[in-house]
């Protein structure tokens, strides 16, 4: 059988209250200390962390709940988040919104009735709506990659229409002038890229017709359809910007397929450097987000909220309400990643 906390009154002849109060994470002697970590690892105990969560307040839990897990980038996300909250003793529940805003919705309440301790979204929704139930139960919330258009948050993520404003550079400093965009409508994210490709555009004095505009949805079959169209035109661009990585990855292959060659033929610029640049040829010029500091921050953010938050709920000490109160937005830089997919036209 387990062994208990009796077991370990047994072998070490110290009182319960002194053994919960280590289990639980609070200061004892150092003699005791160290007869209780021999004898919890002589008798193999391990923490029933339901019934410590009921007595403390903490599940050592936090939900992370993303819009799809088939998204290589938010698989990377996941990754560098659990590493981040691994390091600091906590454990993730993680919940798929398939593209749904009910879905979303639906798996943000299951998260809540699992009494984790706070929650990463990087959302479906661009409304407020569905964040109700956490906001209710105060469980804080920090938000991933996307703002929402109702409220403020609580959010890590980058200038998404600085970064395609910023890297738009790179085709116009190499002569081009004939500039295609495969980007979202619908994703916060592609609207605010898709800002930034056009005020690049207005500023350089060059035009868009719009056969130059594909806007669709971040999805691979998507960047694909909209490639193959690009180069069926009989006025076709020199150069396609494509805004996130799985249009990216279906550009590419509808290049792959066609007569045409990148860059002799058509100069490419993608988002988000995961797999892709490391194994195509030529390798792609990429905008590249800083996945692990933005993973690690949002963490360290969430923690914060949820110590502030327990805070409040005890009065263990004086709780800074304006803290609390005001939203905090990190705004993190991108780079380029350098690659052979964009020729010079000079």
């Amino acid at each position: 059988m387990p062994a208990t906390i009796r077991d370990i009154r047994a072998r070490t002849g110290l009182s319960v209250a002194t053994i919960s109060k280590y289990l639980n994470g609070g200061n004892v002697l150092p003699e005791n200390r160290v007869k209780l970590q021999a004898a919890i690892s002589e008798l193999h105990y391990e923490v029933n962390e339901i019934a410590r969560g009921l007595v403390t307040n903490k599940t050592k839990t936090v939900g992370v709940l993303v819009y799809s897990i088939e998204s290589l980038f938010n698989g990377t996300l996941l990754k560098y988040i659990g590493e981040a909250l691994r390091s600091l003793g906590y454990g993730m529940l993680i919940c798929d919104s398939s593209e749904d805003e009910e879905v979303e919705a639906q798996s943000l309440r299951f998260l809540v009735n699992k009494k984790v301790d706070g929650i990463i979204v990087v959302p479906v929704a661009d409304h407020s709506a569905f964040l109700k139930p956490a906001r209710d139960a105060g469980i804080p919330v920090v938000l991933m990659d996307r703002s929402l258009m109702d409220e403020e948050h609580d959010c890590v993520k980058i200038d998404n229409r600085m970064a395609a404003f910023r890297a738009m550079r790179l085709l116009l400093d190499n002569r081009h002038e004939k500039i295609a965009v495969i980007c979202s409508q619908v994703e916060y994210t592609g609207i605010q890229r898709y800002k930034g490709f056009l005020e690049a555009m207005e500023q350089a004095g060059l035009p868009v017709p719009a056969e130059y505009r594909k806007c669709g949805r971040h999805a691979m079959d998507f960047g694909y359809q909209s490639m193959k169209e690009l180069l069926e035109l009989n006025n076709r661009p020199t150069a396609v910007f494509m805004t996130n990585y799985e249009i990216t990855l279906g550009a590419v292959m509808a290049v792959k397929e066609s007569s045409f060659r990148c860059p002799e033929d058509i100069s490419m610029l993608g988002f988000d450097d995961l797999i892709l640049s490391k194994v195509v040829d030529p390798k792609m010029y990429m905008v590249v987000q800083p996945m692990r500091e933005m993973s690690e921050k949002a963490v360290e953010l969430l923690l914060e909220r949820i110590e502030n938050s327990r805070e409040k709920k005890t009065g263990e000490k004086k709780f800074n309400e304006k803290k609390s109160e005001m939203p905090v937005e990190i705004i993190m830089g991108t780079r380029i990643q350098e690659g052979n997919s964009i020729r010079f036209l000079g």
